[in-house]
This record gives C-alpha cells, structure tokens and sequence, in this order.
C-alpha cells in the first residue's frame, strides 16, 4: 500500500475509513508486482490499483465487504478459462491479493498510518503485515524504521514482533517489497506464518554528468522513472537551472570531485554525456569502482575505444572495465535527444530487471521477470 501513501496517508488523517488491498504474490504474466494496492474509502472512493483493470471490480467488491465485516482475507485471481469475462486475469497470470480494513478502531490502523506518513514524507519506513497464519494475527501491521523504531505489532507476541522488525529491517535495506516465511510466535520452527513486508525509500538517484541537450531530455526520462535528478557539469555557463527545470538539482563542479563527495547506493545510476578526456576519465575512474547499479557513457565508437585505452593507462582492470556501458543505451536508432534519452533509460530498465533488451514479438523469455531472491534468503515476488 506504499505505493499510494501520499493520498491514502491524507484519507487516514482526515480520519476515513478505508479497506486496503494489497498484491501479496504474482505468478506467470500478472501486470502489477507485489506491493501494488487499491484502496476504498467508505463513500466507494477509488485510489490504485492490483491489476491492471482485470480484477478490480472484484476486488472492489472485497474491500467493501472489508469495511462493513471488518475481516482481513487472502484471495487469489487467476485466468478463467470458461469465461474471459469473469474476474480472472486473461493476460495468464496469478495474483494473490490481501484485503485489509483500517478503521479507526481496528488494530492495523496505528501501524499503516505510521508507515504511510514516513512514506508520504519521503523517509524509509517497512510495513510488514501476516497473510497466513492463526485468525487471531490477521489484520495486524508492525511499521518499521530504519533506525529499528517499531509502531504497532502482532499482539501478545513479543518474540514474533522481534522477528517481523529484523526481516522487515533487511527488506528496507534491500528496497525491496516481499513475503517471508517465520515460524509461529516468532521462531524459526513450529507453525510457519507469511509475513508480506513493504518498503519505501527514498528515490533512488541519476547523476547525469555534462550539462549538454541529452542530459536535459535524460532528465526529464529519469523524474518520468522515478529517479532524483542530479545533472553536474563543471562549466558555469552551461549548468544552470534554467537549462535544466526537470532536475532536482543542478551542480557547478569538476564531475570527478562532486562524485567523490556526493552519497551513491546500490541504486544509484552514473550517465556520464560529457564525451571529453579531461572529464572522463577521471571521472569513470572513481564510477567503475563505486557499487552503484549502472555506470554508462556517451559517445561514438571511436571515443570508446580511446576512453578505454585512457582508462587502461590509468588502471582501470578488465573487470572495472566489462561494467561500463559504452557506448551508452539500446540499439533504437535514436537520433534526437529525446530518442537517445529514451535508448539510455530502456538500457537502464533492462539493466534493472534483467531484461535482453531484445524485442518481445516473437520471444519466448517472460515478459515480467520473477525470482528474485528476497532478504530472507527464499525466492519470491519482489520488486
């Protein structure tokens, strides 16, 4: 439900009543990943969605029910072959669905109202909730921040609430959304209970290096994918606001020296423009060494291969080496600034989700990548 916070997190402090339902699992070729939510208000307001379209009325029908019964319940959709009208998904897949009421007065609400108003702020927060288990723990959350703090939890089950908090911790760490399996009361024996743990984290980053014409329309690609925008050029002329309105920020310095100082993640995605020795080098000298998730950059084939002699002269191994994209981007044709900005990002999907980049007409391979590894160690629906 993490995925709504902002307009859920204003329903809730305006004191609604809402059900939430919230993609559990997907299996075979569903639209949405695990984490995806729609939720109902009282008066039959709609925000989100599971599907796509194909099961929402059917899950609408669920939340109202959730309201007036006050029951958490687990349903599962999946294609119906008798009637492609019925609420079933006709694109093949299966997603099991969890269908939570937050009224004032059900024990859920403190935890997600936590949970959606560190979202809603920006700031990581984990959300883990049981979607098997005894009925008497079903319709329970433990919000988790990343410092361990804990509001809500599972009743009078301290050794569970113990565990939740320290899988739901390694979700967050990971940015990953997910279920996990426990054992009952909080041990690694016993009874098995699910947990589906959600996080929110801040927007991971895109450093666009080279205040040039494509880094303008890169950053209006990475803001459309979610990313913070940070466009760096060392040229003063060059990197100003007004060139770049899309950007969350624009820096005046020699790229190399902002890159040393500025904080990268595993998320973190370089897109280095600036094609000139004196910039690059340097500067894909320090990249290709960061655990940062994607590291590309620009440039003819000829400027390759003289940036990878450089980058050899200056040390640079063939294992730093073999993680650079260059030149950067899919094999679109693209030409205009905005074509290219779209062959770098679609490289950076690709790069993401564990995509060819080939086209899927006529392809066999999945069209939703599943089986990531989650943080606790089995393989799951993850995103």
């Amino acid at each position: 439900m993490l995925d709504i916070a902002e307009e859920l997190h204003r329903w809730v402090e305006q004191g609604r009543d809402v059900a939430v339902a919230t993609v559990v699992a997907v299996g075979g070729s569903a639209p949405r990943p695990s984490g995806a939510a729609l939720a109902v208000d009282a008066g039959g307001t709609v925000i989100g969605s599971v599907s796509g379209g194909c099961v929402e009325g059917a899950v609408y029908e669920l939340c109202r029910q959730a309201l007036q019964d006050g029951r958490t319940v687990l349903e599962r959709f999946g294609h119906s072959d008798e009637d492609a009208f019925a609420a079933g998904l006709t694109c093949g897949g299966v997603i099991d669905v969890l269908v939570t009421p937050v009224r004032a007065d059900d024990p859920v609400r403190p935890a997600v109202a936590a949970a959606l108003a560190a979202a809603a702020r920006g700031e990581a927060v984990a959300l883990a909730r049981i979607v098997s288990g005894p009925a008497e723990l079903m319709g329970r959350a433990l919000a988790v921040g990343p410092d361990g703090s804990r509001t809500g939890g599972f009743g009078t089950h301290p050794r569970l609430d113990r565990t939740a908090a320290a899988e739901a911790g390694a979700f967050l760490d990971a940015g990953r959304t997910g279920t996990v399996e426990v054992g009952e009361q909080g041990s690694r024996c016993g009874a098995p209970l699910t947990l589906l743990v959600e996080t929110s984290v801040p927007a991971p980053r895109m450093i666009v290096f080279g205040a040039i014409d494509f880094a303008s329309a890169l950053a209006r690609v990475g803001k459309f994918l979610g990313y913070h925008v940070t466009v760096c050029d060392a040229r003063p002329v060059f990197a100003t606001r007004a060139r770049f309105p899309d950007a969350d920020e624009v820096v005046v310095e020699w790229p190399h020296v902002y890159l040393e100082r500025t904080d990268v993640d595993a998320r973190t995605v370089l897109c280095v423009l600036t094609h000139e020795s004196r910039f690059d080098v340097p500067l894909l000298e320090l990249a290709l060494r960061l655990p940062v998730a994607y590291v590309g950059a620009m440039g003819s084939r000829r400027t390759h291969l003289d940036r990878d002699e450089r980058l050899r002269e200056a040390g640079v191994t063939d294992r730093e080496l073999a993680r650079l994209r260059s030149p950067v981007g899919l094999d679109l044709g693209a030409r205009t600034p905005e074509e290219t900005a779209l062959s770098i990002a679609a490289e950076i999907v690709a790069a993401r989700r564990g995509g060819s980049g080939a086209s899927l007409t006529g392809a066999h391979t999945p069209i939703h990548h599943d089986g990531t590894p989650t943080p606790g160690g089995r393989i799951g629906s993850a995103t």
